[in-house]
């Protein structure tokens, strides 16, 4: 069984990972920015005796990372698998989101784990064994407004797990990446129209809403994610895929990358910056066989 950290646990896919792992009898150490968070996960292990401990990290914070994690090392040894998954959204036209938002989400989703790489890495290459798995997202290979400043976030963060990849299989150590589609999480949620300006001058503000909110009627639960993570930890070098970077999850994930790599970029700028609203979402609904047009 394995050390696993995890960042940001306190819901959606990280809370569901924790236990996840730690019902697999996997030893989890669960951070998360505020200790006022950690309630249902603390309810959670105390019920079923697992085995997680949790403490406050704030992975925007080099002393928080580097504090903490020295102190999980110190009590439990070295860390055998790093699950970057902490995150934050924002969502927007370029010209409408502002300087301190796009400065936010990278400071998290993408320096955010490379602190957490920089602390566990020394004692992976030492002992030439170990396995660190980033958590992007489909908005990492497919951008698509008004998501510009997250799939930039996500987009730094696979180009790095690629270059990452390249160096720690010197050492034996291994790099995933997770890449999950629509997941029912507080995220995905906030993306389907609660958190959508009506004032935005840019119609893909409202499309993108309508989109998330037709993917979450039939949801995928964030468990998915969770177990594609579990079966990539409890892999061995003889199984198919020990070495394999990319970890599309969700029903959607796959036919969106497909189709996104059968579409010449000017045809996919054309598509969604058409300006006739009715004519988008016809196509939409024809492509992905939802519903999407809003009830007016």
């Amino acid at each position: 069984m394995a050390t696993v950290l995890i960042t940001g646990t306190s819901k959606g896919i990280g809370l569901t990972t924790t236990l996840t792992l730690a019902r697999a009898g996997h030893t989890v150490y669960a951070t998360m920015r505020s200790a006022g968070r950690a309630e249902e996960l603390a309810e959670e292990a105390a019920q079923e005796l697992l085995p997680i401990h949790y403490s406050v990290m704030d992975v925007d914070s080099d002393d928080s990372v580097a504090t903490s994690i020295a102190a999980i090392q110190e009590t439990a040894g070295p860390v055998d698998v790093l699950v970057n998954n902490a995150g934050i959204e924002r969502n927007g036209s370029i010209e409408e989101v502002s300087m301190d938002d796009f400065r936010a989400v990278m400071e998290t989703n993408y320096f955010g784990a490379i602190r957490c790489i920089k602390a566990v890495i020394p004692n992976m290459r030492k002992r030439q064994s170990g396995l660190i798995v980033n958590v992007t997202s489909v908005a990492g290979r497919v951008s698509t407004s008004p998501l510009g400043p997250y799939s930039a976030s996500k987009f730094a963060l696979e180009a790095l797990s690629e270059a990452l990849a390249q160096e720690m299989k010197t050492f034996g150590v291994r790099v995933a990446i997770i890449e999950p589609g629509i997941i029912d999480t507080p995220m995905a949620q906030g993306i389907d129209g609660r958190k959508i300006s009506s004032q935005s001058l840019y119609p893909q503000q409202k499309r993108m809403a309508a989109y998330f909110a037709a993917g979450l009627k039939t949801p995928t639960p964030p468990s998915l994610v969770a177990e594609k993570i579990q079966r990539i930890i409890d892999s061995g070098p003889e199984d198919r895929g020990f070495w394999q970077l990319r970890h599309p999850v969700g029903p959607g994930a796959e036919p969106l990358l497909e189709s996104r790599k059968a579409t010449s970029d000017e045809d996919y700028i054309a598509f969604h910056g058409m300006t006739d609203d009715d004519a988008w979402y016809a196509a939409m609904e024809q492509r992905t066989g939802m519903v999407l047009r809003p009830k007016s």
